[in-house]
């Protein structure tokens, strides 16, 4: 089992030939650091909505299931 340390690292780094050329940005909007408090409020009750509507199917399921096999069951 052979152990590397430090000993093995490379000292000399590659860089890409395109340095002169600049990046344009995806957009021309200014990007802000404010975000709008409303949006992500409305983002987050949407998606407990969707897991609420899942959860509850879940759980009618379930208890339509072992109603079905109660009366199942009893018969």
């Amino acid at each position: 089992m052979s152990d590397k340390g430090f000993a093995d690292n490379q000292t000399s780094i590659e860089t890409p030939n395109d340095i002169g050329v600049a990046e344009k940005p995806l957009s021309n909007q200014p990007i802000s650091g404010r975000v709008d408090i409303n949006v992500l409020k409305s983002k987050l009750q949407e998606s407990e909505s969707k897991e609420f509507k899942k959860n509850m199917t879940i759980l009618s399921a379930l208890i339509l299931a072992l109603s079905v096999l109660g009366i199942y069951l009893s018969f």
